[in-house]
């Protein structure tokens, strides 16, 4: 398939934001993917590397939100990363190869790599990468740091490789130049804006050059509309997963 094929195919889906998730089913979970794909939706989940170098599917920098525990969730091995318990749950931390498993192309998946700062992204690019290999089902890479798709755009070509924006910490002139620029600049496949930016003059630039747009985070019946009106494929969460039940 190339890959205007498979950007065709992620772009005709909605997404479950870090999976369905809700109080009894935590965030980036097996549950939450089960869910999701129970619905039809895509999934969108965030990956981190563990200290030993796997894949590991976990929003926080840190484990207190998500797990009761301390400390930095990339100094954990793996071994110790999937046998702690996601709060309020059985559940535990998934690896992204536990996630490629379960989900087996049923629905496409968007993995956002979660990089802090200007920490350096070849490691956890590689271990995606290695995860990876061997996967048919739709999938792409995105990222806040555009470091994460020009890595792919280098060494995988035909995986679509996107990047993640925001303009709200953009206020400036000079920070919504840079913003445009590595939007327009950098080797994304795609782009995933937030909804409270839309419509914007990079989605109408992006999508006047045929790049999909995907947006976050879509909670509401007024942000599924804003999302459709500009022409972007909404990352769902919370009663906006029912919205876009209703509008479809």
């Amino acid at each position: 398939m190339s890959k205007a094929d498979k950007l065709q195919t992620l772009a005709a889906y909605a997404y479950a934001h870090r999976g369905l998730h809700d109080a009894q089913v935590p965030e980036n979970s097996l549950s939450a993917f089960r869910g999701a794909i129970a619905k039809g939706l895509g999934i969108e989940c965030d990956v981190r590397k563990s200290s030993d170098g796997r894949a590991m599917v976990f929003h926080d920098k840190d484990l207190e939100r998500l797990t009761g525990r301390s400390g930095a969730m990339g100094q954990r091995s793996v071994g110790d990363l999937t046998s702690i318990a996601l709060t309020g749950s059985e559940e535990t931390i998934p690896t992204l190869r536990d996630t490629l498993d379960l989900v087996a192309g049923q629905v496409p998946l968007l993995l956002e790599i979660k990089i802090d700062g200007t920490r350096p992204v070849e490691a956890l690019c590689r271990a995606v990468r290695r995860d990876l290999e061997g996967y048919r089902g739709p999938v792409a890479v995105m990222s806040f740091d555009v470091r994460v798709p020009q890595w792919f755009a280098a060494r995988e070509p035909d995986l679509p490789a996107g990047l993640v924006l925001t303009e709200q910490n953009a206020r400036t002139l000079i920070a919504s130049l840079a913003l445009r620029h590595a939007a327009s600049r950098t080797k994304a496949d795609f782009l995933a804006l937030d909804i409270r930016d839309l419509p914007s003059k990079i989605s109408a630039k992006a999508l006047a050059q045929g790049k999909p747009l995907f947006t976050w985070t879509v909670r509401n019946a007024e942000q599924v509309e804003t999302a459709q009106q500009a022409g972007a494929m909404p990352i769902l969460e919370a009663a906006g997963v029912a919205a876009w039940e209703a509008a479809s």
